[in-house]
């Protein structure tokens, strides 16, 4: 099958070449899929974009009319596409279910580790040679309760390393995982959830129900001085809410790996350019915050995986197998 890759970065050619030995033409192309750019995909009976292209109604009208009929997704979240008007246009939606939950739920520890005991403000002050200890008082994980909102696969893993740490754990979910029960993880609402953790930590899916899950009411219930976390989907928080928690310096600390305007920003270097949102510019002041590039999936072993993936979904489709990894409007 000919298939269109966009938005593709050298390591996407690297690891979809090695899983495809061959099996399909696979033509990359380092430019976004949008309304704008999507007569690109002329001849090509699929596409295979990423998180920060957008298939929205009418991106997927040009597609069809042009023939395409597979969007083979190399993301677990589908939130970018229009999965109804997809189905209406005749075009199959195709994703890769799951990749290494290890590779995020490290990441989230990671994003803890390095808040609580400011390793990213300790490393920038040695190189500038103040070896001074003010400022970069932490205090120990164990003992303390972290919230895990989402309790799926990555939630899970990232259980089982603070259970190993000594970690309290709370969880909400609308299904209770018997695994992070088994844990010792309590589930209790939302609400008190926030109340009683000194960390949270979202690992949700972003749907209607989902977005701005965490608003200025919810942020206000989160002790003084707790740590948030979200390595999920960006647009769980409301980033405004968010600030102004900051500036009230009621929160201690902010790790976000996701950003809910990010399509126009992520993947991309700026270096050379003026960032003209104003309101990711201001999370970037704050000294208790850390904001890395949605780069929390980015392990070999995840790549690896979401190329087996992908290519096994071009497969099955050319061949009329169904294997799960259909999405379907809700």
């Amino acid at each position: 099958m000919r298939c269109l890759v966009t938005s593709a970065r050298p390591y996407d050619r690297e690891f979809l070449e090695a899983a495809n030995q061959g099996r399909h033409e696979l033509v990359f192309t380092e430019s976004p899929l949008q309304a704008r750019t999507a007569f690109m995909a002329q001849d090509f009976r699929a596409v295979c974009p990423f998180v920060d292209d957008r298939l929205d109604e009418a991106t997927l009208q040009t597609l069809a009319r042009l023939g395409t009929r597979l969007v083979v997704l190399r993301s677990t979240g589908y939130n970018h596409v229009d999965i109804r008007a997809a189905e209406r246009l005749g075009i199959e939606v195709m994703r890769v279910r799951e990749y290494s939950p290890y590779a995020v739920a490290e990441f989230a520890m990671a994003l803890m580790l390095s808040l609580n005991r400011k390793v990213h403000r300790a490393y920038n002050r040695v190189r500038e040679g103040n070896l001074l200890l003010d400022g970069l008082l932490g205090f120990d994980m164990h003992g303390k309760t972290v919230g895990i909102v989402g309790t799926g696969k990555i939630g899970t893993a990232l259980a089982r390393i603070l259970q190993g740490m000594g970690c309290q754990l709370l969880g909400y979910d609308v299904v209770q995982n018997p695994q992070c029960k088994a844990l010792g993880l309590d589930y209790v609402p939302l609400e008190e959830l926030l109340q009683k953790s000194q960390i949270v930590s979202l690992h949700l899916p972003l749907f209607p129900e989902t977005q701005h899950l965490i608003n200025a009411e919810r942020l206000a219930l989160l002790q003084p001085g707790a740590i948030l976390i979200n390595t999920s989907r960006g647009g769980l928080i409301d980033t405004t809410a968010l600030i102004a928690a900051l500036k009230s310096r009621h929160l201690g600390a902010v790790g976000l790996d996701v950003y809910e305007e990010e399509a126009d920003l992520y993947f991309r270097d700026h270096c050379d350019d003026v960032i003209c949102d104003d309101t990711f510019v201001r999370l970037l002041t704050f000294p208790n915050v850390i904001v890395t590039g949605h780069q929390g999936f980015f392990t070999r072993e995840a790549l690896q995986t979401i190329a087996a993936t992908t290519i096994q979904n071009l497969s099955d489709y050319s061949e009329g197998r169904a294997n799960g990894n259909e999405v379907r409007a809700q």
